[in-house]
């Protein structure tokens, strides 16, 4: 049996230890993870602008929460990006409420409305109704509009606001 352990131990290779400076490795994933922080969108929250909607531009470092999307540019209205709005439709069937709301729009909030709620009672990891809605509106627009569409959002059940627009940097 002796003989066989010194039999094993002349085949066996001696090992070498390198020195591996990761100096320099550590230099990179600190630039990496400046970067992403940097990078990194805290709200979660990600809208996309119609192209036909040209945002304000502001210097407020507030961020949006979650909420139904609400777009408005002059012609048209998006929900949560479908369209629900188009200027084309007659006056008298856009309007009621002496013309401080606008139907297709307050139907399709309330349709979302009752969705988020019918999801709270069936599961209980289901995202409460906030009441929020994030208003991306064009710049251009004149407040009379915005007014009815503040009015709709609200008679609808989404009583906070928050109005998105781009930073000062953009």
């Amino acid at each position: 049996m002796a003989r066989r352990a010194s039999r094993f131990s002349r085949g066996k290779r001696k090992e070498t230890v390198f020195d591996i400076d990761i100096t320099s490795l550590l230099d990179i994933l600190t630039i990496l993870l400046v970067f992403l922080l940097q990078s990194y969108n805290s709200s979660g929250v990600v809208i996309n602008v119609p192209k036909e909607i040209d945002l304000p531009r502001s210097s407020s470092e507030t961020l949006n929460n979650f909420g139904v999307n609400v777009q408005v540019s002059k012609t048209q209205i998006w929900v949560d990006d479908a369209e629900v709005v188009n200027t084309d439709i007659p006056n008298d069937q856009l309007f009621d409420e002496g013309g401080r709301r606008i139907v297709p729009l307050y139907n399709e909030l309330v349709k979302i409305k009752e969705t988020i709620k019918q999801s709270e009672k069936l599961s209980p990891q289901a995202k409460k109704f906030s009441g929020i809605a994030n208003l991306v509106v064009d710049k251009t627009l004149k407040y009379s509009y915005l007014k009815r569409v503040m009015y709709t959002c609200a008679a609808a059940g989404f009583k906070e606001f928050k109005f998105v627009v781009l930073t000062q940097g953009n």
